[in-house]
C-alpha cells in the first residue's frame, strides 16, 4: 500500500505575522508633547504669557479680596460690632444743625445692657503748627473735647505717647490723631512737641492709631473736656456720643437710643452703627472682585485664543511629521492626543507661572497694606485647572485637524 503524500514543509505554507499594533503611553504623549514646545520655545512662551497674565489676574483678585475681607473680619474682632454712634440730626423745620442736651451721655450710660459711652465735641477753635501760622491753615484738623474713657470705650490704641486721662486735668495737653499728626508734622520721637490751639500752646502727649470705626478721629487734634471747659468755654453739648453695647441687645438699644438722648426731639437725633459702614464698604469690594474676575477671564480667553492659533500654525508645519507618523503605523487617536496634550502643557505652564505671579502680587500687596495674607488653596488649585480647561479647548480643533490629515496628503509637498 503506498504511502500517501505529504507536502514538504516550507515557509511560503506559514501564516503571516500580525503587525504590532502602534501603542502610545500616556507617558509617551508627555514626552511627545513637551518635545513638540521645545522645537519652538519662542513661540510658546509667548503664548503661555498670556495664559499667565489671565491667571495671575484671577489668582491675584481672588487673594487680595481674600485678605482684604480677612483684614475687615480682624478689624472688626477687634474692635467689635457692638457699638453705635449717637449725632444730632437736622432741626425739624430748617436746615440748622440740632444740639444734643448735655445730658445725653449720662441717660444713655443708663440703659440696660449698656457697657460704656463717651463722647466728644468740636470745638470752635483751630490747631496750627505754630502762633505764626495763618488760621485758615489748620490742614483739616480739627479740635475735639474728649472724655477719658472715648479710648477704652472704643477699643483704641495709641501709636505713641499716652493718652489724656494720665495728665493733670487742667493742663493743655493734647492727643493727635495719626492722620492730623502726620499733617501738622509731629513726631513724638523728637521730643518736646508742641501745637497751638486757639491763642495757647498744648504739648502733644500722644498720637492715636488708626481709628477704623472712628475715622473722624484719625484728623483731629482731642483735649480733655475739663480743658476745653477751663479754656474754651465748653458747655457740655457733645457732637458725637460713642456707645458699647452687648452684641445680642445693640438692636433693642439702637431702637431707644434717639429717644432716650433726646427725650424732646428723639427725631432730632442720628443713630448709626458704624460697623454697618465696614461691611458695606466690603460689598462694595466684592462686587468691584467680580468685575476684576471678569477681566481676568478676558486675558484667559485671549490666551486660549493664542494657543488656538499656534496650535494651527503648528499642525501646518508639521504635516511631514504627521504623515510619517500615520504611515509607521499611529492612529488618528494618537495625533489628536499628541497635540492635545501639547495644548496642554502649554496651560498649564502659563497656569503654574500665573499661580506663582498672582500669589507674589497677593503677598506684596497684603504686606505693603498691613493685611493678613490669606490665599485661598481653591483659588490656586482653581487658577491652573482653569488653565488646563482653556488649554484643552483651545487644543481641540488644532488637535482633531492633524488627525484627519491622511498619511499620503500629510507627506505630499504644499
Amino acid at each position: 500500500m503506498t504511502a500517501p503524500l505529504v507536502a514538504p514543509s516550507t515557509d511560503e505554507s506559514r501564516s503571516p505575522a500580525p503587525v504590532p499594533r502602534s501603542v502610545l503611553t500616556p507617558r509617551d504623549a508627555l514626552a511627545l508633547g513637551v518635545q513638540g514646545l521645545r522645537g519652538r520655545r519662542g513661540r510658546a512662551l509667548l503664548t503661555s504669557v498670556g495664559i499667565a497674565i489671565g491667571i495671575a489676574a484671577i489668582v491675584a483678585v481672588i487673594g487680595i479680596s481674600a485678605s482684604s475681607k480677612a483684614n475687615v473680619l480682624a478689624v472688626l474682632d477687634r474692635l467689635g460690632t457692638n457699638y453705635l454712634t449717637i449725632t444730632p440730626g437736622q432741626t425739624l423745620g430748617s436746615d440748622e444743625q440740632a444740639q444734643l442736651p448735655p445730658e445725653s451721655v449720662g441717660r444713655l450710660s443708663l440703659l440696660d445692657h449698656v457697657q460704656s459711652v463717651a463722647a466728644t465735641a468740636q470745638l470752635g477753635v483751630t490747631v496750627r503748627r505754630t502762633d505764626v501760622v495763618p488760621a485758615t491753615n489748620t490742614k483739616g484738623t480739627v479740635v475735639l473735647a474728649a472724655e477719658p474713657d472715648l479710648l477704652s470705650t472704643l477699643n483704641g490704641r495709641l501709636r505713641g505717647g499716652r493718652w489724656l486721662d494720665a495728665t493733670p486735668r487742667d493742663y493743655p495737653t493734647v492727643v493727635l490723631g495719626v492722620t492730623a499728626a502726620s499733617r501738622q508734622g509731629v513726631d513724638l520721637s523728637a521730643g518736646g512737641q508742641l501745637v497751638w490751639i486757639g491763642d495757647q500752646w498744648f504739648a502733644v502727649v500722644g498720637i492715636l492709631d488708626e481709628m477704623p470705626l472712628a475715622p473722624e478721629l484719625d484728623n483731629a487734634a482731642l483735649i480733655s473736656t475739663a480743658v476745653a471747659t477751663q479754656k474754651f468755654g465748653y458747655q457740655g453739648s457733645p457732637t458725637t456720643v460713642y456707645l458699647r453695647t452687648s452684641p445680642a441687645d445693640i438692636n433693642g438699644v439702637r431702637d431707644v437710643a434717639a429717644a432716650t438722648a433726646d427725650p424732646v426731639s428723639p427725631q432730632e437725633v442720628d443713630v448709626t452703627r458704624p460697623s454697618d459702614a465696614i461691611e458695606a464698604r466690603a460689598a462694595t469690594d466684592s462686587a468691584f472682585t467680580t468685575l476684576l474676575l471678569g477681566l481676568g477671564g478676558v486675558a484667559l480667553l485671549v490666551g486660549g485664543v493664542g494657543i488656538a492659533n499656534v496650535m494651527v500654525i503648528s499642525v501646518l508645519e508639521r504635516r511631514g511629521e504627521i504623515g510619517v507618523r500615520r504611515a509607521l503605523g499611529a492612529t488618528r487617536r494618537h495625533i489628536r492626543t499628541q497635540f492635545l496634550v501639547e495644548a496642554l502643557v502649554q496651560a498649564a505652564l502659563g497656569g503654574l507661572a500665573g499661580v506663582l505671579l498672582g500669589g507674589a502680587i497677593t503677598v506684596g500687596y497684603g504686606l505693603s497694606m498691613g493685611w493678613p495674607i490669606d490665599l485661598p488653596v481653591v483659588g490656586l488649585a482653581g487658577g491652573i485647572l482653569a488653565a488646563l480647561v482653556v488649554g484643552g479647548v483651545a487644543g481641540l480643533y488644532p488637535a482633531s485637524r492633524a488627525a484627519r490629515l491622511e498619511p499620503a496628503q500629510a507627506v505630499r509637498p504644499s
